[in-house]
């Protein structure tokens, strides 16, 4: 019986094959060490600053605070009577009092040689949601407005008057426009820039609890009119401090902080001609006359006073923290940095001998020849 011969493979087949069976070599390289964290620019030029010049900063900001508020007032009175510029003197403050914080605050920058820029350190960043946080901030402080004054007319306490001369509109732009400047000054110095020191010095919680008691001691000494409510004026101080300074907190700026002060002031004086408090009536389109109950009016100092609006405040607390998820997502978390060591385990010594003995030999080759044709002899039984 003839066999075939074996059909020669391509020499890339047998090239492959040698190539597969070919032994691997364990690894013996040792595992290398832990790599060096990469140094930021200019790293070396930033130093810790110690917790004494955060503070000294912050006292400093309170004090230009209380400064600025006295030379502006005076200022402005006189330019106003020299130029009988009655009804633009309360715009006339509020540009001198925004003039004399951000130069304080420029003076105090320069000062601790910050290498950030100024619009940083007032908490003025440029971000695409800037606008969006001050209207956030509007909406929440405007909704606070609308609530205490909806509750006043629903118990009958207030009396509204409209005023809808050309001069009233007059007035009310000049007063937007001085309450918009006047809270953004009052902004950035105590719960921006100051702030922002008070929390490097100690901690974000502890520096919210040293400003709302500072703000607290401030309200009880200062004097109010006989018919106020003391303690609902004292706590809804406090309260509004604690919620600046958590605008702070979620956001990192003072874009909703800003936001929720004019907010508030706006519709309160503006739109609802309510005071803001003693000897700060503004002239609106609308005036309103409160009579009692002084709890929920807040009597002649204004809603400021109203133990209604201690309610609103604590009620706004977890409205605030809702609608900030977002900003406190992008603005406040920490970046999550990948870290490790590269670790290389060796193969064990069982499995290194296998690997470097040699390959069994390749089975031999069965080959099946076809059947020869049947014999002629063979007869069928």
């Amino acid at each position: 019986m003839l066999s075939r011969a074996p059909e020669s493979r391509p020499e890339s087949v047998q090239r492959i094959e040698s190539l597969i069976m070919q032994p691997i070599e364990p690894s013996t390289t040792a595992t290398p060490p832990p790599p060096r964290p990469a140094e930021t620019p200019g790293a070396a030029q930033v130093r810790k600053r110690p917790r004494s010049l955060h503070l000294a900063l912050f006292f400093g900001c309170i004090a230009l605070y209380r400064v600025a508020l006295v030379v502006a007032a005076g200022a402005a009175s006189g330019f106003a009577g020299r130029f009988d510029l009655g009804d633009e003197q309360p715009l006339l403050e509020a540009v001198a009092f925004l003039f004399l914080v951000v130069v304080g605050i420029g003076a105090m920058h320069s000062a601790e040689r910050r290498l950030a820029p100024l619009r940083w350190s007032l908490g003025l960043p440029k971000r695409p949601t800037a606008r969006e946080e001050w209207g956030t901030g509007a909406a929440l402080g405007w909704g606070i407005a609308l609530v205490s004054v909806l509750a006043m007319v629903l118990a009958r306490s207030v009396n509204l008057q409209l005023w809808m001369a050309p001069r009233a509109l007059w007035l009310l732009g000049i007063g937007a426009v001085g309450l918009a400047l006047t809270t953004l000054a009052k902004t950035l110095v105590l719960y921006g820039y100051g702030f922002q020191h008070l929390i490097e010095a100690t901690s974000p919680a502890k520096g919210t609890l040293i400003l709302v008691c500072i703000v607290l001691i401030d309200a009880i000494l200062t004097p109010s009119p006989e018919s106020t409510a003391n303690g609902a004026r004292v706590l809804v101080t406090a309260l509004g401090a604690l919620l600046l300074c958590l605008c702070w907190i979620r956001t990192r700026a003072v874009w909703l902080g800003w936001g929720a002060w004019f907010g508030w002031a706006a519709s309160t004086a503006l739109l609802f001609g309510l005071p803001l408090g003693p000897g700060m009536a503004y002239t609106a389109v609308v005036g309103t006359r409160a009579g009692q109950p002084v709890w929920l009016t807040g009597g002649d100092y204004g809603p400021a006073a109203s133990g209604f609006l201690v309610l609103l405040l604590v009620a706004a607390v977890p409205v605030l923290v809702r609608l900030t998820s977002d900003y406190a997502w992008n603005y406040t978390r920490k970046p999550l940095v990948p870290a490790g060591i590269p670790v290389e385990i060796p193969a064990p010594a069982a499995h290194a001998s296998m690997e470097q003995a040699p390959p069994p030999p390749p089975p031999a080759l069965v080959q099946i020849q076809p059947l020869g044709p049947a014999s002629e002899d063979a007869g069928l039984e």
